[in-house]
């Protein structure tokens, strides 16, 4: 048994297929000066055809894992259109007189190496998606075939040294049980798309391994603890059977209640909404029982395109959704855009540091006529079901005043020109900075609702940024001040009579549920796939005894001591509920 990590829950058994390295052999060829523009225009060539292909891998991808995962590739993108990567490259050509395939394959082995060298994981992994981008164009360049994977049908557990997502993108799920690589993160691109994908994947062997991983070998992973088993026993392989097969009953079990109200067993009902960027997301939400749309992540409307989408192209996709949804809720954020989600043909400027920048509504009050637009949009799609306004990023009232006037003043154009919009729209805010939470008090007699945003909340709150490997124990969501944050935004918001609800990762945590329920939080957004588990857990759930045990967590001074202590009224939960 090999202990990894576990980045993509779930168990595979099988044989595996050890993927060969995708490097390609370069010959070292000498060029004359008179063949500089030659070379340069193979180069330019190939950049052209990499980046149609990666537009197609985009396109099929998006309607697999969504919007959001697909957006993966603007990455691989962004570094064809940078104009260092290409100027090295012709430097290159012309300090040595080398063909564009070798002068490609040094500028490639230059960034991967620099990044490498860096002490940070994430800027490590991102080597990988130069050196995916660069095995691309290399292949064009030299006229080189795919690396195929097994033509029969015959399912297998692939086994890679590292794996790009370019490759994990042309894989059939259907085939693949699960994936092992040697390298590799839980950060990494290519275990974020298994996760989507819903594949198995464990990271993070090559220094545990005696002897290599063979291809036909039998093997176990378990996505989940991280564990490899080579070549294991009938005891193991029994063992393991045995739990894959209740993990798939408990998956079934699950979607029985899907129409099932989200009520506890003391008469508590909690909506449980989705978190969707597109409509293929809404789908797979409401298979899982959402009962609207707590969180539309609208950005992903201007990311996925070459220009600003115009008013009409907005409004048909909020259409589109509130009519889906019909009375259920629809709560449709303005423009997130600036820190890590950047458009390519609106450039922002450089800043020492961006996720305090300039970003989210302080692009959209400056502007305004971009924000007019969208505003119009919404407006307009409100006609057609119960939608809600949700403003990003709100650090003071004079945001949500200035934020609310220029919705008074596409309001005004609309009725001037006709047009049928929602004229009483809710308004909300987004509480996800630590300043919304000091003055919720004076947010609220501005505004109709609270959305708390938990995975910003909580990195703004101890300044840590989660997706630091070297930092990121110090991402603590049962932190005793986030506890004392949520409820100070509660009950400042009960207090002016306005509803709240929650749209970060916490929302669906099994383990906050208590904490939800003594809230007394009427709606709560996440993934779709977090949908039913939570619903199981509300089923089994007493408001009233969680009251109890919110009390108790006030008293404790660790996380440990907080998540141990809901962990422990969980199971009591689970106890009672099984015992009648």
């Amino acid at each position: 048994m090999i202990q990894g990590i576990g980045a993509s829950t779930g168990i595979a058994i099988g044989k595996a297929f050890v993927l060969p390295n995708w490097e390609w052999e370069v010959p070292d060829q000498k060029i004359d000066v008179a063949d500089f523009a030659r070379e340069f225009e193979r180069v330019y060539e190939g950049i052209r055809t990499s980046k149609h292909e990666i537009e197609q891998i985009k396109d099929e991808l998006r309607e697999v894992v969504g919007t959001e995962q697909s957006q993966i590739f603007d990455a691989h993108l962004a570094i064809l259109d940078d104009p260092v990567f290409m100027n090295e490259i012709q430097g290159i050509i012309q300090r040595q007189y080398t063909a564009a395939e070798v002068a490609v394959k040094e500028a490639i082995d230059h960034f991967v190496t620099m990044f490498d060298l860096l002490d940070d994981d994430y800027m490590k992994e991102r080597a990988l998606d130069i050196k995916d981008v660069g095995n691309r164009l290399l292949k064009h360049l030299l006229g080189a075939p795919e690396i195929t994977l097994p033509s029969d049908t015959q399912p297998f557990i692939l086994v890679a040294k590292e794996l790009s997502p370019s490759q994990l993108a042309n894989l059939n799920p259907d085939h693949v049980l699960g994936i092992v690589t040697l390298a590799g993160s839980t950060t990494s691109h290519s275990a974020i798309m298994a996760r989507a994908l819903g594949i198995p994947l464990v990271v993070g062997i090559e220094h545990k391994l005696a002897e290599p991983i063979i291809t036909g070998q039998f093997i176990i992973i378990d996505g989940g603890e991280g564990t490899v088993y080579i070549g294991p026993s009938g005891e193991e392989i029994e063992m393991y059977r045995e739990l894959q097969y209740r993990m798939d009953k408990a998956k079934e079990k699950l979607h029985t209640i899907a129409s099932h109200q989200s009520v506890t067993p003391d008469g508590k009902q909690v909506r449980l909404e989705a978190n969707i960027s597109s409509l293929k997301e809404l789908e797979i939400a409401l298979a899982s029982g959402a009962t609207g749309v707590g969180l539309f992540r609208t950005e992903f409307l201007y990311m996925d395109r070459n220009r600003f989408p115009k008013e009409e192209e907005q409004y048909e996709v909020y259409a589109s959704v509130a009519k889906r949804l019909g009375s259920e809720p629809l709560v449709i954020r303005t423009l997130d855009i600036g820190g890590d989600k950047q458009l390519d043909y609106f450039e922002l400027p450089e800043e020492d540091n961006p996720f305090l920048g300039y970003r989210a509504i302080r692009i959209s009050l400056v502007q305004k006529e971009l924000f007019k637009t969208q505003l119009r949009a919404i407006l307009r799609a409100g006609i057609h079901g119960n939608v809600k306004l949700l403003y990003p990023l709100i650090t003071s009232v004079e945001e949500v005043r200035a934020a609310n006037a220029i919705l008074e003043e596409a309001k005004q154009e609309l009725l001037r020109e006709g047009v049928a919009f929602a004229a009483d729209m809710p308004i909300g805010v987004m509480i996800e900075v630590p300043a919304a939470v000091m003055i919720a008090d004076l947010l609220a007699q501005e505004v109709d609702f609270f959305s708390i945003g938990t995975n910003d909340l909580l990195q703004f709150t101890l300044a840590v940024d989660r997706m630091n490997e070297e930092i990121s124990y110090l991402y603590e969501p049962f932190h005793p001040a986030l506890l004392r944050m949520l409820q100070s935004t509660v009950d400042a918001a009960k207090r002016h009579g306005i509803k709240v609800g929650v749209c970060g990762e916490m929302a669906g945590d099994l383990r906050a549920l208590p904490i939800w329920l003594s809230l007394d939080v009427e709606e709560l957004s996440m993934s779709a796939h977090s949908i039913l588990p939570l619903k199981e857990r509300l089923l089994k759930t007493r408001q009233q005894e969680s009251l109890a045990i919110f009390g108790q967590l006030q008293h404790c001074r660790t996380s440990k001591e907080i998540i141990a202590r809901l962990e422990s009224f969980l199971e009591k939960q689970e106890e009672k509920a099984a015992n009648g």
